[in-house]
């Protein structure tokens, strides 16, 4: 199997550290970019010129032009985009503020946007390659404070499914990881942004707060041969859960809407009418 060449944003720490480490390791490529070059330059010492690390900040977009742009100048091609830059916002819905709103989105959605429409022409004129985002959990289940992280993370689940569609006939494959909890530094203050609480939500955000707390988390670790396993294989899932509580809780949520969805099925179906063909302007 020849190297991959990765671009991986949020490279400096957690999972795009563990993961850019591991595919250096194996012996691949990568372009490792965080929004301060300190940050990822020591990569060098240990793999030399098999890393290309890169200042990137994924909100600004000519600057994730050219860092895709020097990444493929450097290596010649592009096999890997593995989107993992990104943040947490916590408080509840009446709590948050819309400048922080707009600032997570921007980052968690726009930023990887910008990536993936700088990195597509080149995948595209290859003819393949893999863009792989890192979701969540929270990306297919909502829980009280982290609702519009959550937002963020369903709006990403929603652009890498329909963008799955749209690239298959290029040979460019789609892959949504979706981690569990894990002992990384997400929960630390560089990774989240806490809205001021409002005194009526203090019991609800003690119960959330113990309760994430006292969560099992995963090595994170023992990640990478699963998440290298999934990056090799010839036909990749669309999403696949990074650990092995995702899954249960999935499950059960699934469950439980279906179940909604097929009581009040009748009432739905008497909203349809009578069926009719018609033009759709797209």
């Amino acid at each position: 199997m020849a190297n991959k060449v990765w671009f991986i944003t949020g490279a400096s720490r957690g999972f795009g550290r563990i993961w850019a480490e591991a595919a250096l390791e194996r012996g691949d490529i990568v372009a490792a970019t965080s929004r301060k070059l300190s940050d990822v330059a020591d990569l060098t010492e240990r793999f030399g010129d098999r890393v290309l690390p890169l200042a990137l900040d994924v909100n600004d977009t000519e600057q994730v032009k050219k860092a895709v742009a020097a990444a493929h100048g450097h290596f010649g091609r592009l096999d890997v985009v593995l989107n993992n830059a990104g943040y947490s916002l916590v408080g509840t819905v009446e709590e948050v503020r819309e400048a922080d709103v707009r600032a997570l989105f921007d980052t968690n959605l726009l930023g990887t946007l910008r990536v993936i429409q700088a990195a597509l022409p080149i995948l595209r004129e290859q003819r393949s390659g893999h863009i792989v985002g890192v979701s969540s959990v929270l990306g297919l289940i909502g829980i009280p404070l982290l609702g519009l992280y959550s937002a963020s993370k369903w709006a990403f689940e929603s652009l890498h499914e329909a963008l799955a569609q749209e690239v298959k006939p290029f040979g460019i494959k789609v892959t949504i990881l979706e981690p569990g909890a894990y002992a990384t530094d997400f929960g630390s203050a560089a990774s989240v942004k806490v809205s001021t609480g409002l005194e009526p939500y203090a019991a609800l955000r003690q119960h959330v707060v113990s309760m994430i707390s006292n969560m099992d988390q995963g090595d994170p670790r023992a990640t990478p041969d699963a998440v290298l396993a999934v990056i090799d294989a010839e036909a990749p899932p669309l999403r696949f859960f990074v650990g092995s509580t995702g899954l249960p809780r999935v499950r059960d949520a699934y469950q439980a809407r279906l179940g909604l969805w097929e009581q009040w099925a009748n009432l739905s179906n008497s909203a349809q009418g009578q069926p009719t063909k018609g033009v759709v302007s797209l």
